[in-house]
């Protein structure tokens, strides 16, 4: 996965009844736009992620 500043972070529901969650990526900490990413959520709130198979990325439009 390779992402960069600005771009959106959608992490699929693990379970029944959890929603998909969305952050934005505020910090790129790996090289070449590879995890781990600094996010901050819809709700405000910012964590270090290293995303797994279950999330994908929306790239902004131009």
């Amino acid at each position: 996965m390779h992402v960069a500043v600005g771009d959106r972070l959608h992490v699929q529901g693990r379970v029944v009844g959890v929603h998909e969650t969305t952050a934005e990526v505020v910090e790129v900490h790996g090289e070449n736009g590879e995890p781990p990413y600094l996010v901050r959520y819809d709700d405000g709130h910012e964590a270090l992620v290293f995303p797994g198979s279950d999330a994908w990325v929306e790239h902004p439009k131009s």
